[in-house]
């Protein structure tokens, strides 16, 4: 049985930074592709950034583009996503999300996504 397990949320102050993690366990993590959602408030589950099973391919929703990035790293079975220049709209609850079928690409759609954690809330104050 896969696991992921989100960490690294919190309250910030808008214009901080968070990093988030998602540690696996249950299955071999670098064959995996992944991603972060992120449900805010009364809205729709969407996409924030992707990221293929060797890092060499990576996407981005526009909004977070130049403000947020995403890693992996395979020796620790975890995957990152580095949250810079925080605004209330990025308050939201974030999900990391692994994707066994597919490693090679960096998929947009959540439903390409087998394996999702519990989540990690994210809260910018203004």
């Amino acid at each position: 049985q896969v696991q992921l397990v989100e960490s690294g949320g919190g309250l910030v102050q808008a214009g901080g930074s968070l990093r988030l993690s998602c540690a696996t366990s249950g299955r071999a993590f670098s064959v995996s592709a992944r991603a972060w959602f992120r449900q805010g408030p009364g809205k729709e589950r969407e996409f924030v950034a992707s990221i293929n099973w060797n890092g060499g391919i990576t996407d981005y929703v526009d909004f977070v583009k130049g403000r947020f990035t995403i890693s992996r790293d395979n020796h620790k079975d975890t995957v990152y996503l580095q949250m810079n220049s925080l605004k209330p709209e990025d308050t939201a609850v974030y999900y990391c999300a692994a994707d066994y079928n597919s490693p090679w690409k960096a998929d947009m759609d959540p439903s390409d996504y087998t394996y999702w954690g519990q989540g990690t809330q994210v809260t910018v104050s203004s």
